[in-house]
């Protein structure tokens, strides 16, 4: 697309949609796969559950009545072909199907294929922003207006409040519910500041124990879902005003709230969207779409949206990656040694401006939106190689190579840090190493939260920030950890030992976000140390080798003699 068409289609969007942020949009980059990354999606069918009546009280039970949902599922796949009408973008040539490892046919490069701006834009009318013409209690109204109709099990889980049956509903206290319509009425009128002021009071309500008509028969999550509604209502209202970094805090926090529901996660998709952090929005939307299916999401169109919105957030993330290229795999079995180096020689071919350092991902399993489905998952595998220009990816040795890496480098072992070298490595970990480890996590739905998946690596990074007293970029970063760790039990089993760390991890994390300092070290900081233990073993090890290569290099020269 040219820049005239271009600035033609910006225009449009503006007209027709004037209240949201247009991103910059940039098509030069060049993605290589060995499967022809089409535009075609895979999109479940209909799915059969029975309705249960228990009631969900912890995350834990969420997850495992989520699980009991999923195995009930009869369902079978549809296949739905998707095509986008973008302009100026080329078919493709052909389609290749993955036969265990076998990719030695010729790679393909292809110009990332675009998906309108338009498009990304009409997904979010469809789901972010719904409902707004009637502001109300999005758990009862946002399935009827979307014509879904989940079971009582999954309503349950989605939201208490998401119940078929009125009367079962629980009433809102009456001056809360004051609040939310004088809201929802300055919102209709396009007010939004005096909207997002009118939802602050709802939650300040909240916090005083003003949610339901009858608080001591109150379940936590009935009151929880209340909370997020407000929460998400406010990113709304902020997103509207054209400030995502207020409705950042918003987006983390309904997701903490009500982990379960997808549109908090396509709501803070948008948001990081708007901030222009594509690799973030891009798993976002990924949990989104899967927490569509997990509660029992049957409307194929709804997940078409979702999973193109993935996929554009995926391709953007690539083309404005500028220090590294990406190649996906497709594969059925475990890959080999020697296939791994013929897919290394393939990729410097392909990409010969970013052969400084290569590295495979051989820790997890990878998804794309084009293929995956999630009542068979993984239904198409994925192997993940990233080359770089420059060496700035050389930390990711230690990914395969250490237990609990740690990506920053310490002059002496558990030495106090200077004020110099905490901006050092501040700036290393924003700049270099989680903007990598989120591409990674892009197409990783059940990547481990404890080493190597940005969630460790962000929590060390705000111990960096407060060391710098940097409160307010503290505050959310903690506030988005809090929200990923929130929703790992839905993405992946997690073992007794994992449930004790999240739990660990979860306190020390509400902790700091409340300013309370107690005796014993933050969990982060404790797993730091414990891999910088690791790092000095090897060193020592390497240090030791290199010794005595080089005693039997002198006795070598001394027999000789």
């Amino acid at each position: 697309m040219d820049s005239g068409s271009r600035r033609r289609l910006k225009k449009t969007v503006n007209r027709v949609y004037p209240d949201q942020l247009v991103p910059k949009i940039n098509t030069s980059k060049k993605m290589s796969t060995s499967a022809n990354p089409s535009s075609i999606l895979e999109m479940p069918q209909e799915i059969k559950k029975n309705c249960e009546d228990k009631q969900v009280k912890i995350t834990v039970k969420r997850k495992k009545m989520a699980k009991s949902i999923k195995g009930k599922q009869n369902n079978y796949l549809e296949k739905v072909a998707l095509k986008r009408k973008a302009k100026g973008e080329e078919k493709p040539s052909g389609k290749k199907k993955a036969k265990g490892t076998e990719f030695d046919s010729s790679m393909i490069t292809m110009t990332l294929p675009r998906i309108p701006l338009k498009k990304i834009m009409e997904v979010e009318a469809k789901l972010v922003y719904v409902d707004e013409e009637d502001v109300s209690y999005e758990f009862v109204k946002s399935f009827m207006s979307t014509e879904i109709q989940p079971t009582c099990q999954a309503a349950k889980i989605v939201d208490p409040l998401c119940i078929p049956n009125s009367s079962f509903r629980p009433q809102i206290d009456k001056w809360l519910q004051a609040a939310l319509k004088d809201a929802r009425s300055c919102y209709r009128q396009k007010k939004y500041a005096v909207a997002a002021g009118q939802f602050r009071t709802a939650l300040e309500l909240c916090s005083k124990g003003a949610v339901l008509e009858k608080p001591f028969e109150a379940s936590s999550e009935d009151v929880s879902s209340v909370a997020s509604f407000i929460e998400t209502k406010l990113v709304t209202c902020y997103l509207r005003m054209r400030k995502p970094d207020l409705a950042l805090n918003h987006a983390h926090r309904s997701i903490i709230l009500n982990p379960a529901y997808f549109r908090n996660h396509l709501r803070q998709a948008t948001v990081f969207r708007c901030l222009e952090r594509y690799s973030e929005a891009a798993r976002s939307a990924m949990i989104a779409d899967y927490m569509f299916w997990l509660c029992g999401g049957k409307e194929h169109y709804i997940s078409q949206l979702i999973k193109l919105y993935w996929q554009a957030m995926l391709e953007e993330a690539i083309t404005r990656a500028e220090s590294f290229s990406v190649m996906y795999t497709p594969f059925a079995t475990k890959i080999r040694a020697d296939k791994i180096e013929k897919l290394k020689e393939v990729f410097t071919k392909t990409h010969p401006a970013y052969v400084e350092y290569i590295y495979t991902d051989l820790q997890g399993i990878h998804i794309l939106p084009q293929t995956v489905n999630w009542s068979s998952f993984p239904s198409q595998k994925y192997h993940l190689i990233l080359g770089f220009k420059n060496k700035e990816g050389k930390f990711l040795e230690k990914v395969s190579s250490r237990k609990l890496p740690t990506f920053t480098e310490h002059k002496t072992l558990f030495g106090l840090l200077t004020r110099e070298d905490a901006v050092r490595h501040m700036e290393a970990m924003r700049k270099r190493i989680l903007p990598i480890l989120d591409f990674i996590r892009s197409t990783q739905l059940n990547a481990r939260f404890y080493a190597y998946s940005g969630v460790m690596e962000k929590l060390q990074y705000t111990s960096l920030l407060s060391r710098l007293q940097r409160v307010k970029e503290q505050a959310q970063v903690v506030n988005q950890v809090m929200a990923e760790l929130a929703t790992t039990p839905y993405l992946h089993d997690i073992n007794q030992q994992e449930a004790q760390l999240l739990q660990s991890l979860m306190a020390d994390a509400m902790d700091t976000l409340e300013g309370r300092r107690t005796n014993k070290e933050r969990v982060w900081n404790v797993i730091q140390k414990v891999g910088q233990i690791e790092d000095f073993i090897y060193e020592l090890e390497d240090s030791f080798l290199k010794t005595k290569q080089l005693r039997a290099a002198r006795r070598q020269k001394t027999k000789m003699k």
